[in-house]
């Protein structure tokens, strides 16, 4: 009990016992009853060994009081250890010591003839609390003061039962009743509902009633011994133990810490648990705190929990404020929380809008709208822009006709960075006159102020150096009339520039010069550079800077760069002044510009549609590490877009920091829609750093102020916000930790960017009288607001493409083909699911996407490549007779190909119609042929054709890109782009960056998973999906829907992909999805090696279908390679998963393969599921959920009504499980007892289509393996290229088996890894089959393509590691023209290196050439010469 001992006089006085005569040295140590054996445990300890007739006289008091109960009594002293037995139970309760209450229940054996001690546990808990981490091995170290032990741990199958010892223990405060934790090693929830008729009790606590002192988690140890903590449930865990109670976890959090909370129960209690408590609940929970070895962390063994109404900060203004600055985690790697939390907290608070505004892009807008559904709010669409000043003059503040002949090229150096609080420390100046320097200025000042050592360190001027230099009033008069009427040249003038002018106000002097910035001028002259400090300009001008950041040195070097900027320009210009200087900008590379914040609203649906096209061009135009807008494009798309003056970072904010002059405030500010003022909290690091007072920022909103009312602007307070709490910031600091690159320098620093009340921002804006205050946070936050309209981003209705006459093209070559099958009377049920499907199809416009999947496999197979089809397409009959897919949905059913005759089978026990018995046609003899599969057409477009369809088309890779540009053909350039995706923040990723930021630091690992819960899905980058491509009809422009932009801002990509991501616009505009895929290539290959159409292969050939249950057809050498079924390389079928499924259901026919593709497919459906149910009999494979359709079909049939049973597929097979209300039907339906329990399990289902188009694709591969294996096999490696290593593969097999055993012992292989082992092995089986591989040849050798010569396969050039494409394909280019003289004429024609000539000599591929072309000739000569002598003898 540690700090909890208990007096032994105390309790005896309690109970009134005369027997008090007792020292201060003897405790009740604890304290444990039997209820069921009525037995009560003590354990009293004292520091000496008490007397025999005390220990009587106690165990006496002791059996009075409790006379109903058997009375034991364990008296301790802590004298050194007499026995074993003494040291055991010392060290584990020192181990442990949580097993205080169990202790005496531990049973120690020795045997001292074999030097063993078993010690044996009371319960499995016990077990592995003691069993972990060396605990025996350090107790066999301790016991050699008795002799040589080994130590074995056991522990006892039965269970106690604890509870609190009451009425006596009540008299001695409480006893510490601790539950030993168990290690957890599953985590997966695993209660079964017993009796799911009967209902569970709900309960708003458990246990009984016990709440402290609430401790914070941070300060929770394993000293704490009990505790109260008040927390947030966020994961819940359950498990089964083998005595068949459930261990229940709980991840707990209360924000300075997270750790676990853990319960053992019995099931029907445990469920009662699990009904009341549940992630998101708010709880104080009172428990023993303990350390969990598995978990490395404290955990809370809970006596009582109970729910508690979680106290939020709440507005309780009367008249609420509008956020203007809401970051969501579309702002990429730096906003942590979701926009739909924000809208929630805004409207619980009460506000009635609210506005979203990530930085520079708009990939929010899609959620916020949903958000704005959801809670009723008024969405204000906006984004803070990253502004750039592309319409900065090189020369300001000059008068228009005047003409200026002397300059002033000066520097300072400066306490540091404010204008405003530091000071001048040096000022060094070069005056130059009619381009000649003519005087020169320079001296050090007295900042009669210290200077850092920062500062000290990067100039080299001391407070020593300067402490008997003049101070700035005597040294700013000198300087003023050195540059009299002379314009003022600087580097960056606008800090050098803010100090003079401030200087000069402050001594009463005229700042009237005209201002020439040479950092301007030098991006609008020196293009080619894309870094622009003064020491980058002077390397690149040929100028020397020696002793940088000097005044005088920085000023003689800006001075040489400024005269040499001026001659180039003057070359290129016939005259020269201030406004042809000027006009120069139009040269700068707006990307290259520094840019600063400014706020964009949209107002009306033009501003939206031009927020749209800036988004675009920022993005595509203007991207450099990140998207900017120039001022320029901001002009060009303003319409519609209210301008807000941006934070602190902005040109209006950093103007009046300046103290620039009133003249120049106004025109800054006359830009301005609204004027913004943020919190001093918005700018903690500034502050900190001393760049800026608290003071500081309020005279610069004060003065904002100003301008506002000159101006007749109005002026809001907003503040920039990422999160909804103060504490959730750490969250922001780790993802910008997380950012690659160089540190960011916020990610340690803490900031308040949370969302504030209306009193909270009242208050921030107290220094203004109250009806100012109130004025910009509440009053014209609301009339902004109000000024907007009800914006859509993404516009109602659905807009599909027109293809002129696509319904009556659809109808006409859906019923020809059908007639061509069916003959020219269409079979009932033929006509009639054409006319279902037509009438569903063309009623919704959905005709147009069968036209075009049918124009683009036309095309692909005019053009030589097949297309396979994926997804539930296959479902559709109208998608058969277009020849989309050659997947037929009907039911199984017998055709003649000669009279047309056709038979549709009633039998069910054919899941397809190739699985049918072979037949003639009764009416001509012709063999008939087998098709159908049985698909119902609803799962592609729903009962009510209110299913958005979804055309998948597998091209062959190398085809795909063909197949993106002929849709372009069809539909026109800048109306269709490709798929856009979000690429998030991943949990793994989340993991990594948390680690990360607690580098080196102590963390509890539930606080990790809890903060690597909360910033996961925040925007990391943006995408493309493989294959989508979205069409926008002609009548509509692509931003009407979204902005556009590059993957990842990447132009080198060659695509255009839409910025939100394509599942928000899916549905809205056409999305096709053009794939690509080995499957049509391999096929493609296949053909062309043997001359046999793949059309024309029997999917029900016996042979083939063996091969899926054996490799016995290949006759394998063993010795070689063995493998349990022939298929490995075959697509679906040759990963390991799938060949144990293989062997598990030894498939009998082609249906069978099907459900085995959809299981394999599917998440949670053949794993913990069917595989269960097939593997104990309870159901076989044909009767399991395999597919998505079997759930309808099998629903329907058991009684369902459709969309009953339609709705049903659709939650089942997007992982979501049954509602109350399913559940309910299907238990009254006629359905095995596990389906409803196999349906709730399920994760993700496969389509029936899709898995008949997969197994047609992969029974065919199968055949040529099976009957034409060299074909298969130069195919296969063709495809997997990547992955073949021709210098290992070539040594043969005994090689390659050791390279699999050396691959297969690497602890964490790499991708790059497995897919040698795969290749290599399919390699092993290739050798095993009796055939052989031929080395690379420079004349007979393809570049990547292994090809049939003499019985054998011959590898590619590139089969040998080094040898890249473009050089493979040069050799064989080179190598068709003519044989090469030598290496030096192979290098030579060849383009290859000396890498990949060395990689070829060493693979004995240029053993036959010499290395230069004169021994090359010699040898030409010699054997001429040998021919003539012979010649010459013979005759």
């Amino acid at each position: 009990m540690g700090d909890n001992l208990i007096l032994l006089k105390d309790i005896l006085q309690k109970l009134d016992s005369s027997y008090n005569d007792l020292s201060d040295d003897i405790y009740i140590e604890s304290i444990k009853r039997n209820k069921n054996k009525k037995e009560v445990y003590f354990v009293i300890s004292s520091k000496t060994d008490l007397e025999i007739d005390l220990k009587n006289k106690i165990t006496e008091i002791f059996s009075k009081k409790l006379e109903e109960y058997k009375t034991y009594i364990d008296f301790k002293s802590s004298s050194l250890y007499k026995s074993e037995d003494d040291l055991i139970y010392a060290e584990i309760l020192k181990y442990n010591p949580s097993s205080q209450i169990w202790i005496k229940d531990v049973l120690i054996n020795k045997n001292d003839k074999i030097g063993l001690i078993n010690i044996k546990l009371p319960s499995e808990e016990a077990f592995y609390s003691l069993s972990q981490n060396g605990f025996a091995s350090y107790l066999e170290k301790e016991l050699k003061v008795f002799g040589n032990f080994s130590i074995k741990f056991d522990f006892d199958k039965k269970d106690l039962v604890e509870d609190n010892i009451e009425n006596f223990i009540s008299q001695i405060e409480e006893a510490e009743e601790v539950i030993s934790t168990k290690h957890e090693i599953e985590v997966k929830t695993k209660i079964e509902n017993k009796s799911k008729e009967k209902k569970i009790k709900k309960s708003n606590s458990y246990g009984k009633k016990d709440i402290g002192i609430i401790e914070k988690l941070v300060d929770v140890n394993v000293n704490s011994q009990k505790v109260s903590v008040e927390v947030d449930i966020f994961n819940l865990e359950s498990r089964e133990l083998k005595n068949g109670n459930f261990l229940i976890s709980l991840s707990i959090t209360d924000y300075t810490s997270s750790t676990l909370a853990k319960i053992f129960l019995k099931p029907d209690k445990a469920e009662e648990f699990l009904e009341s408590f549940g992630v998101g609940d708010h709880v104080v929970i009172t428990g023993n705190v303990s350390y969990d070895n598995f978990s490395k962390c404290e955990t809370i063994m809970i006596r009582y929990i109970e729910k508690r109404d979680k106290v939020l900060r709440m507005d309780y203004s009367d008249k609420k404020r509008t956020e203007l600055r809401i970051h969501s985690k579309m702002s990429q790697m730096s906003g942590v929380t979701s926009f739909t939390d924000f809208a929630n907290r805004a409207k619980l608070w009460g506000h009635d809008a609210i506005g979203i505004t990530d930085t520079n892009d708009v990939q929010g807008f899609p959620e916020a709208m949903e958000a704005g559904e959801k809670t009723g709010l008024k969405i204000l669409y906006g984004t803070d822009i990253n502004f750039v000043d592309d319409k900065e003059k090189i020369v300001t503040n000059y008068i228009y006709e005047k003409t200026y002949d002397t300059y002033v090229v000066f520097d300072i150096e400066t306490t540091g960075l404010s204008s405003r609080n530091d000071k001048i420390t040096e000022i060094g100046a070069v005056k130059i006159k009619n381009g000649i320097i003519s005087d020169r200025f320079s001296q050090l000042i007295n900042p009669e102020k210290e200077i850092p050592q920062v500062v000290e360190d990067l100039t080299g001027i001391s407070n020593s150096l300067v402490e008997n230099e003049p101070t700035i009033e005597e040294v700013i008069p000198k300087f003023y009339e050195f540059a009299k009427d002379a314009v003022l040249v600087a580097h960056n003038a606008k800090f050098d520039i803010s100090f003079i002018r401030r200087e000069y106000i402050n001594n009463g002097l005229e700042f009237n010069h005209p201002i020439l910035d040479t950092l301007v001028m030098a991006r609008a002259t020196m293009t080619h550079m894309k870094r622009f400090n003064l020491g980058t300009l002077c390397k690149n001008l040929g100028v020397s800077l020696v002793g940088a950041h000097r005044a005088v040195n920085d000023a003689e070097a800006t001075a040489e760069v400024f005269i040499k900027l001026i001659d180039k320009i003057k070359k290129d210009e016939e005259d020269f002044n201030f406004e042809i200087l000027n006009k120069q900008i139009k040269n700068i590379d707006s990307k290259r510009l520094f840019e600063s914040s400014l706020l964009l609203l949209v107002k009306d649906e033009v501003g939206l549609k031009n927020l749209y096209m800036l988004i675009s061009d920022s993005h595509m135009k203007y991207f450099n590490f990140v998207a900017k807008v120039p001022r320029s494009l901001l002009d060009k798309y303003r319409e519609g877009i209210l301008v807000g003056s941006g934070n602190a970072n902005s040109e209006l904010f950093d103007a009046i920091y300046r103290m620039c002059p009133h003249e120049e405030l106004v025109k800054i500010a006359s830009y301005y829609d609204f004027l913004e003022i943020q919190p001093a909290s918005d700018n903690i690091m500034a502050i900190e750093d001393g760049k800026y007072t608290q003071e500081d920022i309020r005279e610069i909103n004060k003065k904002i102020l100003e301008l506002g009312e000159e101006l007749n602007i109005p002026v809001v307070a907003d503040s920039d916000t990422y999160y909804i709490e103060e504490s959730e910031d750490l969250l922001r600091r780790i993802v910008l930790n997380g950012k690659p690159g160089r540190p960011d320098p916020r990610s340690s620093r803490n900031q308040k960017f949370y969302f504030k009340t209306t009193e909270e921002m009242l208050d921030e804006f107290s220094y203004l009288d109250q009806d100012k205050a109130y004025e910009v946070v509440v009053t014209n936050t609301n009339k902004l607001k109000d000024s907007i309209m009800d914006i859509k981003p993404i516009p109602d209705g659905t807009y599909p493409p027109v293809i002129e006459g696509s319904d009556e093209n659809l109808r006409d070559m859906t019923y020809k083909k059908a007639h061509d099958i069916y003959g020219e009377v269409l079979p009932k049920i033929v006509e009639d699911r054409l006319e279902k499907e037509l009438k569903s199809i063309i009623s919704n416009g959905y005709s147009v996407l069968y036209i075009i999947a049918q124009k683009l496999v036309k095309k692909s197979n005019d053009d030589g490549f097949l297309v396979g089809s994926r997804g539930s397409v296959g479902s559709s009959f109208v998608a058969t007779m277009a020849d989309i897919t050659e997947v037929n949905p009907l039911p199984p059913h017998y055709i003649c190909p000669n009279c047309k005759y056709s038979e549709f089978t009633e039998d069910l026990t054919y899941g397809s119609g190739v699985d049918m018995p072979d037949k003639v046609c009764p009416k001509c003899g012709t063999q008939l042929i087998k098709d159908g599969h049985n698909i119902p057409f609803e799962v592609f477009l729903g009962f009510y054709g209110d299913k958005e369809p979804d055309i998948d088309l597998n091209f062959a890779g190398e085809y795909q890109p063909r197949a993106h540009k002929y849709t372009e053909e069809l539909f026109g350039e800048g109306y269709v782009f490709r798929a856009g995706t979000i690429g998030k923040i991943a949990e793994k990723t989340a993991y990594g960056y948390v680690k990360k930021y607690f580098e080196n630091q102590h963390i509890s690992p539930i606080e990790i998973d809890r903060l690597s819960r909360a910033i996961t899905d925040g925007k990391r980058t943006s995408g493309q999906h493989p294959g989508g491509v979205m069409i926008v009809p002609k009548t509509n422009s692509i931003f009407d829907f979204t902005p556009i932009q590059y993957p990842a801002d990447d132009p080198s990509s060659g695509v255009i992909t839409t910025h939100f991501d394509y599942n928000f616009i899916h549905g809205k505009i056409l999305k096709l999805d053009i794939l690509g895929h080995d499957g049509p290539t391999i096929i493609k290959m296949l053909e062309d090696f043997t001359g046999i159409d793949s059309s024309t292969i029997r999917l029900d050939d016996q042979n083939t279908l063996s091969i899926f249950n054996s490799a016995e057809a290949f006759h394998m050498d063993e010795d070689i390679f063995s493998c349990k079924t022939g298929t490995l390389g075959i697509p679906e079928f040759g990963t390991s998963f799938v060949i144990s499924m293989l062997l598990e259901t030894k498939p009998k026919n082609f249906a069978d393969l099907v459900r085995i593709s959809g299981l394999s497919h599917g998440t949670d459906v053949w794993i913990s599921n069917a595989q269960e149910l097939v593997d104990s009999g309870r159901a076989e494979l044909k009767d399991v959920i395999a597919t998505r359709e079997d759930i309808m079909v099998y629903l329907i049939n058991a009684g369902a009504e459709n969309k009953m049973a339609f709705d049903t597929m659709e939650k089942v097979r997007k992982g979501k499980g049954l509602t109350e209300e399913q559940e309910n039907i299907m238990k009254n339906l006629d359905l095995p007892e596990w389906y409803i329990d196999s349906c709730k399990k399920i994760k993700y289902m496969f389509p029936k289509a899709h898995a008949v188009a997969y197994v047609m694709l992969s029974f065919r591969i199968a055949y040529y393996k099976l009957n034409h294996p060299l074909a298969f096999y130069a195919t296969f490696f063709t495809i997997k290229l990547n992955d073949f290593n021709g210098e290992n593969i070539i040594e043969g097999p005994g090689f390659l088996k050791n390279r699999i055993k050396i691959l297969r012992d690497i602890e964490k292989p790499t991708a790059k890894d497995k897919g040698e082992i795969r290749v290599s092995e399919v390699a092993l089986e290739m050798y095993a089959r009796g055939f052989e591989f031929l080395s690379p040849d420079i004349y007979k050798s393809k570049a990547s393509k292994f090809t049939i010569e003499d019985g054998k396969i011959r590898m590619p050039l590139r089969a040998i590691l080094g040898v890249g494409e473009n050089c493979a394909k040069k050799i064989e280019e080179e190598s068709k023209k003519s044989n090469y003289l030598s290496i030096e004429d192979f290098s030579k024609r060849t383009k290859a290196g000396n890498s990949v000539i060395t990689i070829l000599q060493k693979n004995g591929i240029l053993k036959d050439l010499d290395e230069t072309n004169q021994i090359s000739l010699f040898n030409f000569w010699k054997t001429c010469i040998y021919s003539n002598l012979c010649y010459n003898l013979l005759k």
